[in-house]
């Protein structure tokens, strides 16, 4: 099990891996009764490679990954529009939620991209970056001691939970086959498109992916 911190309080974790390249060579060789013998690195290298470029997806389906998460709100939500895995989250129905909130760091870029509506792009001045993040504080602190007084009162969790922002911090195990998890990547590892904290999700799940299936 190996695990690597992600953005402030979060983290990402591949806590279970079945499969690996054999099992892919396998898959694809059982097309023409080709499992005789045992497989040499460099011939299950070359078939690999062939499969993958000729988009025979299915012996990919072979392998699955299962990841322990801990994300903000809001990238949880691009993360599960990827509706090829199965996942169970934290509940703010049956538990307390964390006070942990997503705080950008300040080299980020925070301006809003003329060309695209769904990005940012472009640095603001230290001032305004500053206030922004001062803004947020604000906001988090002000909305936690709203949530745990209605807790306090006797509101249920499922409704005091409505206070909190799509920052705050949720967990999650997320299992995927890798041919979809390559699909997952091609889309979410990709900073000219996706939003910068998706993206740096995707890059800690391939790095730790790739030493088992090279």
């Amino acid at each position: 099990i190996r695990y690597r911190p992600y953005l402030d309080h979060g983290f990402v974790g591949l806590i279970d891996i079945r499969g690996c390249d054999r099992s892919i060579d396998r898959a694809a060789r059982v097309s023409y009764g080709g499992n005789d013998k045992e497989r040499t690195t460099e011939e299950i290298t070359q078939l690999i490679r062939y499969l993958y470029r000729n988009r025979h997806t299915s012996p990919f389906e072979m392998v699955e990954l299962q990841f322990h998460l801990k994300l903000p709100i809001f990238v949880m939500r691009q993360h599960v529009r990827h509706r090829s895995a199965s996942l169970n989250e934290y509940s703010g129905r049956y538990s307390v939620m964390s006070n942990e909130f997503y705080l950008p760091d300040k080299n980020r870029e925070f301006g809003q991209s003329t060309s695209n509506k769904q990005q940012s792009s472009g640095f603001l001045s230290e001032n305004e970056s500053e206030e922004f993040l001062n803004l947020l504080n604000d906001s988090y602190e002000t909305a936690y001691s709203n949530y745990r007084d209605s807790l306090g009162i006797g509101i249920s969790k499922e409704l005091a939970r409505l206070q909190l922002p799509v920052s705050n911090y949720t967990e999650l195990y997320w299992k995927i086959d890798l041919h979809n998890f390559f699909h997952y990547t091609s889309l979410r590892n990709d900073p000219g498109h996706a939003q910068n904290e998706i993206v740096q999700l995707a890059q800690l799940m391939y790095d730790l992916v790739k030493p088992h299936v090279p």
